[in-house]
């Protein structure tokens, strides 16, 4: 679910903090500027692990401030694809459930990915599945708010961001990450198997 990502930038630090410690400073930077971006091809950034690579600092004529590239390592939030994570049920929509993890919000199963049969309720706004037992009864089980379900990750969808995607790369973080009414990153979920959905399903059985 977590990965460790090398990347490049130059950080820019203002005179009122040389007489900080760089590293320190360097590490300030970085946390601010990436710290939950979601960048092409790379993830969500979560935190800063290290700093592997300091190259000389440069003050350019007209800005007091210095300019240092570095080298770096972030931990990135990327689940591989197949790898099955619990979140609790955000919403329901005709459009699929959508499942938060607390700190990333952008996960939907679609309605193919459900378990089957499923229908949407219009009133409760909820997802049901219909479910029937061995002698042939049925029961609605409803996929309600706030409900922990467990999904396995089909397919994520990046949108354009301006960072290469050479595999293998280290990437040059600079660019601005995409505007803040979309979502540059969306994960899709199933349930369709034995096992998945309701943590409250499986319990018994």
């Amino acid at each position: 679910m977590f990965v460790l990502v090398e990347l490049k930038d130059t950080v820019r630090i203002l005179p009122s903090s040389f007489k900080c410690k760089l590293n320190d400073v360097i590490a300030d930077e970085l946390n601010k500027k990436l710290a939950n971006k979601v960048y092409k091809d790379v993830g969500l950034c979560i935190a800063l692990y290290d700093i592997t690579k300091i190259e000389e600092s440069y003050i350019f004529p007209g800005d007091g401030a210095s300019h240092t590239k570095v080298t770096f390592r972030f931990i990135v939030f990327r689940p591989w694809m197949e790898e099955i994570l619990i979140g609790k049920i955000r919403s329901c929509s005709p459009e699929g459930v959508h499942v938060t993890l607390g700190f990333f919000e952008d996960i939907i199963i679609p309605p193919h990915k459900l378990q089957h049969p499923s229908r949407f309720d219009q009133m409760e706004q909820a997802w049901v599945w219909i479910y029937k037992t061995a002698d042939g009864e049925t029961h609605d089980l409803f996929m309600d708010q706030g409900e922990e379900i467990r999904f396995r990750v089909v397919k994520e969808i990046f949108k354009e961001t301006p960072l290469p995607t050479a595999p293998n790369a280290s990437r040059d973080v600079d660019g601005k990450p995409e505007a803040k009414n979309k979502a540059p990153y969306v994960l899709h979920g199933s349930i369709d198997e034995s096992g998945l959905g309701l943590l409250t399903w499986w319990q018994n059985t």
